[in-house]
């Protein structure tokens, strides 16, 4: 048996930090929006002694029980009891690594969907939702798909209406920054902006006004001081903002100029689904 499921990239077109968890996590608000620049599972599975296998394109992540593809699936076996398995899955990685898109969830996203379809649906749609809010923040928007508002740590959902646009995506190419980082320096600022641009946000969504004036990023505000490579992208596209922790920075319906040091990706589009059977 085999199936190949595409995993799209994330943009956060607002991303508020609203307190910290006692878990160490912190809730935010965030409307996040799915992207067609995809990643590609091929997922195969064949009867053995429950094992999983990874492999794929990149040589920037792990393929052992690290990656998130490999503990999405380890889940869904434990979900399901489903034994005598031996799983293999390819990862060809076309969404750049720590860059804010969620890469990694993405695909976390879509192995528990992969093998919900390989294995004949034994997982509801609320189950499946169930396993990926355990696994991370962002692996729910991705399973759902199209634009979203997210809450909590990012896994509690609510669906918005979707607004076509295009997008733009610019990425310094040595340089990735953690979430874990881009959080630290957010909770060391002295001065927390509160700008309420999420609630803006959905009212432009909404009525269907421009929603580009509401774009915003609480933790670009925490990193950018720090680095002269996104001072540059500023520089050059003053309306560009930067998704998740970074260091990836989009801009709506505007091409990017190519840029040494740069990684730049145009003609994008937002999407209204999420992970999916190719």
């Amino acid at each position: 048996m085999q199936i190949k499921i595409k995993t799209p990239a994330k943009l956060n077109l607002t991303l508020e930090v609203v307190n910290r968890r006692p878990d160490g996590f912190h809730n935010i608000q965030s409307v996040m929006q799915l992207i067609d620049l995809y990643d590609y599972l091929t997922i195969s599975a064949d009867i053995g002694e429950n094992t999983i296998s990874l492999s794929g394109t990149s040589d920037e992540i792990p393929y052992d029980e690290k990656n998130l593809v490999y503990k999405a699936a380890k889940l869904f076996f434990e979900k399901t009891k489903i034994s005598g398995y031996k799983i293999n899955i390819f990862i060809e990685k076309n969404i750049p690594i720590s860059a804010g898109l969620a890469g990694g969830s993405t695909n976390g996203a879509g192995t528990i969907y992969g093998l919900n379809k390989l294995y004949n649906n034994p997982l509801s749609v609320e189950q499946m939702h169930e396993l990926c809010g355990s696994l991370g923040s962002d692996l729910n928007v991705c399973l759902e798909g199209g634009c979203l508002l997210a809450t909590a740590r990012g896994e509690v959902i609510q669906k918005l209406p979707f607004r076509k646009y295009g997008v733009s995506l610019i990425k310094p190419v040595n340089l990735g920054i953690s979430a874990k980082e881009a959080y630290t320096k957010y909770s060391e600022l002295k001065n927390k902006p509160k700008y309420d641009m999420t609630s803006k946000m959905i009212d432009s969504i909404k009525i269907g006004t421009d929603l580009s004036q509401f774009l915003y990023n609480d933790l670009e505000t925490a990193v950018f001081d720090d680095y002269k490579e996104l001072q540059k992208i500023k520089l050059i596209y003053p309306n560009a903002i930067m998704s998740g922790s970074g260091s990836t920075y989009f801009i709506l319906n505007q091409n990017i100029e190519p840029l040494k040091g740069y990684w730049i990706k145009t003609g994008l589009n937002f999407i209204p689904d999420g992970v999916s059977e190719m």
